[in-house]
């Protein structure tokens, strides 16, 4: 059964006005790693490191953070230090990335375009090709934050209507397909509980007759009682 979109609904209301806090949660740690080792060494000092810490806080974050920087890991290790800046170059690729393939296709679950593009741009080059260049070369534009940005600019009311939009275009094209043809994903599947067999495929016939053995095993075991 499709989740009821009301769950879909409450999901982005409750959390897509507040998701300009990881962004900025996430580039405090370098800001600040940045102007730690730009200090002059006769300026270090417990208490200026700190001071320093709550002012990046309260410049980038706006406000003291419910996780301080000086707790941040990458900053007390020296072998991780000045490189957290890559988790928010990686966040930035992704969103490139995923702007890409919905400007091309129009949609990116179940498309069978996205795989063999990811392994032909990502994939395959692996090392020979600095990041900055695998992300320019499969989606035709330089790194950039703008599509991260975009998204976090949208209006909860905006988002909804999007989301609605696909929601239901999805739904009609789910009921359209018969439901009654198996999925073949050409493998054995078990399900197992330590040495008990819940479901097998070679037993069972089929993937969705397996799935469905299943079910009534987990429908049995954690029934409530009325």
């Amino acid at each position: 059964e499709a989740i009821p979109w009301d769950l879909v609904a409450d999901q982005i209301k409750a959390t897509h006005p507040y998701k300009v806090f990881a962004l900025r949660g996430m580039i405090a740690v370098p800001y600040f790693e940045k102007a730690l080792y730009e200090m002059a060494e006769e300026d270090i000092t417990a208490e200026s490191i700190k001071a320093l810490a709550n002012k990046v806080e309260m410049d980038v974050q706006g406000g003291l953070s419910a996780r301080p920087l000086l707790s941040v890991p990458h900053i007390l290790s020296d072998e991780a230090s000045c490189y957290y800046h890559g988790y928010v170059l990686a966040e930035m690729g992704v969103h490139q990335t995923r702007e890409f393939f919905m400007g091309r296709d129009g949609f990116i679950s179940d498309n069978p375009k996205v795989g063999p593009t990811i392994t032909e741009a990502y994939w395959a080059p692996g090392n020979s090709e600095p990041f900055l260049g695998l992300v320019e070369n499969l989606t035709g534009a330089p790194l950039s934050g703008k599509p991260w940005v975009s998204e976090l600019e949208q209006s909860v009311e905006d988002v909804l209507k999007e989301e609605k939009e696909n929601y239901d275009a999805t739904r009609a094209k789910c009921v359209d397909e018969s439901s009654s043809e198996d999925i073949d994903l050409d493998m054995r599947i078990r399900i197992v509980d330590g040495d008990d067999v819940l479901a097998d495929t070679a037993e069972d016939g089929s993937f969705l007759a397996t799935c469905k053995v299943f079910e009534e095993y987990v429908q049995n075991r954690y029934a409530k009682e009325e």
